[in-house]
Parts: C-alpha cells; structure tokens; sequence
C-alpha cells in the first residue's frame, strides 16, 4: 500500500463524518488522482468486514451489508416520527427545493414550526435558498445525513410511485374524487333523477 493510499485510508477511518473529494484532493496534494486511489481503497475494502462507500457525492467506510444484521444492536427508539413530520419529509425528499407554503398546499393543512425543527434536528433538512418572489420564502431541502441514514446514495435512489405501489406502501384502489353540486355520494334511483 503506497503511502497516499495509506494516508487516504486514515483520513477516512478517522473523519467524523463522510468525506467529499475536493477535501480530500485538498489534503493529499492536487498532484494527487484522489478517485483513482478511491477505487483502489474501495476494491482492497470489498470483500472485508467494512466497505468504502460513495454516500451523496461523499466517501465514508461503513460496516459489509451482509454482516449489519449480525451487529445490530436493539435499542429502544425514543420517539416516533408523527405522520406529519413523516409526510412533510417525504415531501420535502420529493419536491426539493421546496416552500412551507408549498408543503402546506401538498398535505392541505398547516404544518406547525415544530415539524421542520424536528426533522433539522434529525439532520434530514436544512434551509435551501430563498425564491426569487413576493416574499422571498425560504425553501427546505434534504441533506447529505438524510441519504446516508436512508441509505441512498442520490435522491434517485428513492422508490417512484411503482416501486411503492409493489411494496405494498400505497392503495392500489382508486382514489374517490368529490362529486359536483356537493351532494352526498350515494347515486339517485332513476325514478327520482327524472322527476
């Protein structure tokens, strides 16, 4: 193993968190072809206990998929995502950027501050650039930890409407549409429509 190759392997083993390329690059010296020894880390990791994986444009070493069940360590979980905590991230995760008043338009109800901080204290959203109109609103995007912890490794990588439709996630049952003129949804007898 080369020395920047050893060097590249220390930085990631002792980083907090994933690293991007450029921080690396940066580290290692610009003479450096930092994606060609990333390929070599990651082919010398692939068959062991860890694995050098790409996570939202950033390097991290995580534990082999086949040996995380062996690992797992049951701890009870604290709190529960509420449903419009978990809705508003999905949301968020599929219209990105997006505004509060958007998000509120998509679910047709107000989402309370509350929400919003939950999932920044999570560290799945963050703030993303302010719209250019009346108002400038603050638009909400996912973060780099919110793939990670979902295990994408782009925002691709979230299931589309027929992936969930096959998990079983949605109603595969048509949605009932509201009925013109107000009235209740039970269909008139032929005798009074024509009266």
């Amino acid at each position: 193993m080369t020395p920047r190759l050893r060097l590249l392997e220390a930085m990631l083993f002792a980083s907090p968190e994933p690293l991007d390329a450029r921080t690396l690059e940066n580290r290692l010296g610009s003479d450096t072809e930092v994606g060609g020894l990333l390929a070599d880390l990651a082919a010398h990791y692939a068959d062991r206990g860890i694995n050098l994986v790409h996570v939202g444009g950033r390097w991290s070493f995580r534990t082999a998929p086949d040996l995380a069940d062996k690992l797992r360590v049951d701890a009870e979980v604290q709190k529960k995502l509420s449903r419009a905590t978990t809705e508003t991230l999905a949301i968020i995760a599929y219209h990105q950027p997006v505004t509060r008043g958007e998000i509120e338009s998509i679910r047709g109800v107000a989402t309370s501050k509350g929400t919003l901080d939950i999932l920044m204290e999570a560290g799945w959203v963050r703030p993303g650039k302010r719209r250019e109109t009346p108002g400038r609103p603050l638009t909400w995007i996912t973060t780099d930890g919110f793939l990670d912890h979902f295990g994408l490794e782009s925002l691709r990588d979230l299931p589309n409407l027929d992936d969930l439709k096959a998990s079983g996630l949605l109603d595969p049952r048509p949605v009932l549409t509201s009925i013109a003129g107000g009235g209740d949804a039970t269909p008139a007898r032929e005798d009074e429509a024509e009266g």
